[in-house]
């Protein structure tokens, strides 16, 4: 039977997180080859292979068929593979974050998505283009400015850090992901009323392959357990 793939995060505290709870759920972590080996093992299940992978990594490769299960935040799954076969099968208690839409703390009369449509008008107006996003969520930031009937923007890729667009002058808005909010606050942002597109945390994930399977089964009944 060929071997099922499991992604775990490569480095930092993802991966210590995902390897401290496979540990509790008696499932041991072993690298391959090197230390910075990107394959290994899991003991406790057979015909489970190990890939190290960044979190992106992973959302991407379960879309594309690469691997069959992933561990990786839902945010970015979301962003990557939503609609697309993969199936969130456990919920982890690591990872939290909210992906947000912020505005700069000067507007004092925008605080809600229907407030940026209303403010998106006269901003064009005055400049003759649309309000810029500055995001890297951008089939997310597009679903949820469409649920709230926000159309006059576009949305600007981030490449750094999304934050710091508003003051670079490269966007009015952006969509980011935040755990406490002080960076955004330290770059004078607010985040809307109604501007939490997605409460995410660290997910385990399966593609159509590892659905039915009886060792993927195992593996998400163990972490069930860790998990609640």
């Amino acid at each position: 039977m060929k071997p099922l793939t499991l992604a775990i995060p490569s480095k930092g505290r993802l991966m210590e997180q995902c390897a401290e709870l496979l540990g509790k759920a008696g499932l041991e972590v072993e690298r391959l080859g090197t230390e910075r080996g990107y394959r290994g093992r899991l003991s406790g299940i057979e015909g489970v292979e190990v890939a190290f992978l960044s979190a992106s990594e992973i959302a991407q490769n379960l879309r594309d068929g690469k691997i069959d299960l992933g561990i990786t935040g839902n945010d970015l799954l979301q962003e990557k593979a939503a609609g697309l076969g993969i199936e969130v099968v456990v919920h982890l208690p690591f990872g939290h974050a909210d992906v947000v839409v912020a505005v700069p703390e000067c507007w004092l009369d925008v605080a809600t998505m229907a407030d940026v449509e209303e403010v998106s008008e006269s901003y064009y107006l005055r400049h003759g283009r649309r309000l810029r996003v500055a995001t890297k969520y951008t089939l997310l930031t597009r679903r949820y400015f469409a649920d709230k009937g926000v159309t006059g923007y576009r949305t600007v890729e981030s490449l750094g850090a999304t934050e710091g667009a508003p003051a670079a002058g490269l966007a009015e808005i952006i969509v980011d992901i935040t755990t406490t909010g002080s960076t955004l606050r330290a770059n004078h942002l607010k985040v809307l009323d109604d501007g939490v597109i997605l409460r995410s945390s660290a997910v385990l994930a399966a593609g159509q392959r590892a659905l039915n399977d009886a060792r993927a089964e195992a593996l998400q009944a163990k972490l069930k357990v860790i998990a609640a």
